[in-house]
């Protein structure tokens, strides 16, 4: 399968941060796909910014090292590779300061689209939007895009918001989380709303439960002073996870428009059930194989900062009145995966007679690493001995159709940062959809520090504490075995 490219009209981007481990990692080679595929026009420009110092030679060659090691070798065409960097310049700057900003400006077109990628921390966003208004630099029909953490509270969420707001508006902000990015994530809109198949089963009615999972191999690591200060219920489910909460649960909107599809986004936050204590299980990896343990990886012997967190929701409106759904996210777990999987309920009469335990209809809709979805079904086991049912994957992978290596599946960036340079704020947060979350997630967190609740521990390389197991017997039910 050949995918349709579509080429955009010509920009200027700027990368703030355009030294740093996103931009070499993701945003840069991704930028180079798409111009590989002949997505990025003629007088296409990009423009790193950044506190090093450093020529547009030095940045090239930094950028094509990463290119080499971060994009699969049959993509690395050593033609295509020069004429991208060729694209890239690089400007010395100093966010808080006035060093650099003319030079940016000269850099910059007025008559081209300009987007502006804050690739650095959050407390940089104030000083940069100010600087591009005060400098003359952005033009009225710029867009810029900020990197997670949306805020770590309400509070903060909401004066994070007001600064961006007062110097662009909200048609201008594009809040990036790239697991909406994902192909398997849109399909996920395409499979619900465009087949007649399962919108009439999408409900309480034929969905027993519904189970989000995404689980890391990796620990803390390097981020320990960030994510001590956050842990997993800020760092993942209050943006990744409920985004893909909220779309798998939201009615269908009008039309495939920006606002329409927030707008459904955003009524099942607000539908959400305050999650109570026995609800959710914190857990916080403890020792391996080389004695490293959370608390040695995030340097504090005190920390209370969970790395695992599994929870039941419950939404209260017409079409979930009833389904839970089960969220987990943990690090140094058994497998790196990430699925969504809705377990539909089973018929309500077998006219086959006792048959050993099945586990029914499942659409599983994997992310990470290998995206993709099954359909499980039940059938008769072929050959002779009468009426045996067995239970068999309708594979619905993307491997086959889009390359082996997986390289023709345009990274989530990639596609996020071509929705940008359109001006298509489909798969962006909106800024009441963050504040929502928080104010839903805020009470929860509160809850168990004024409580002092320590997380349980569990081994690196488990599924997890074993009450969140519990959290799953009690209901009777079990999750999901999630594999690379």
């Amino acid at each position: 399968m050949v995918s349709r490219v579509i080429p955009v009209d010509p920009f200027d981007l700027v990368i703030f941060g355009g030294t740093g481990d996103l931009a070499r990692r993701k945003i840069l080679p991704g930028l180079y796909r798409r111009f590989l595929a002949g997505q990025m026009p003629e007088d296409a420009r990009i423009i790193a910014a950044a506190r090093s110092d450093m020529d547009d030679a030095g940045y090239r060659a930094m950028i094509g090292e990463a290119i080499a090691e971060f994009v699969a070798k049959s993509k690395q065409d050593k033609s295509a590779i020069k004429k991208f960097l060729e694209r890239l310049s690089y400007v010395a700057i100093d966010a808080t300061g006035e060093g650099g900003w003319d030079a940016l400006k000269a850099a910059t077109r007025k008559d081209v689209t300009q987007a502006f990628y804050f690739s650095v921390a959050p407390s940089l966003f104030g000083p940069l939007a100010e600087r591009l208004h005060e400098k003359g630099i952005a033009c009225e029909t710029c867009r810029i895009v900020v990197e997670k953490p949306f805020g770590r509270d309400l509070a903060s969420a909401k004066a994070l918001n007001a600064t961006l707001a007062q110097h662009f508006h909200e048609g201008q902000i594009y809040r990036i989380d790239h697991y909406l990015g994902k192909e398997t994530v849109q399909n996920l809109m395409a499979v619900r709303f465009g087949n007649m198949l399962f919108e009439p089963l999408w409900n309480a009615q034929y969905v027993d439960h519904i189970q989000i999972t995404v689980a890391e191999t990796v620990g803390v690591g390097g981020r320990g002073s960030y994510y001590d200060k956050s842990g997993a219920m800020r760092d993942m489910v209050q943006n990744h996870l409920m985004q893909l909460l909220c779309l798998i649960a939201m009615e269908p909107p009008s039309q495939f428009d920006p606002d329409a599809v927030r707008d459904e986004k955003l009524k099942v936050i607000r539908a959400l059930d305050p999650v109570e204590p026995d609800e959710f299980v914190r857990g916080q990896y403890e020792g391996d194989k080389d004695g490293q343990s959370y608390k040695a990886d995030a340097e504090d012997a005190q920390s209370l900062t969970e790395s695992f967190i599994a929870l039941r929701l419950h939404i209260s409106n017409w079409r979930w009145k009833g389904t839970p759904f089960y969220l987990r996210t943990g690090k140094r777990l058994k497998a790196r995966a990430s699925e969504i999987a809705v377990i539909f309920k089973d018929p309500p009469h077998s006219i086959f007679g006792p048959q050993e335990a099945r586990r029914g209809n499942i659409l599983a809709i994997k992310l990470q690493p290998n995206e993709g979805m099954t359909l499980r079904v039940t059938i008769k086991e072929p050959g002779p001995g009468g009426m045996r049912l067995v239970e068999v994957p309708l594979d619905m992978s993307f491997a086959d159709a889009l390359g082996p290596d997986g390289s023709d599946i345009p990274d989530a960036y990639e596609r996020l940062i071509m929705d940008v340079i359109r001006g298509n704020q489909t798969l962006f947060m909106r800024g009441d959809e963050v504040e929502a979350a928080w104010a839903w997630t805020d009470p929860v967190i509160a809850g168990w520090e004024e409580r002092g609740e320590r997380p349980y521990p569990y081994e690196p390389g488990s599924t997890g504490p074993e009450e969140a197991q519990i959290l799953m017997h009690r209901d009777g039910r079990r999750w999901r075995e999630v594999k690379e």
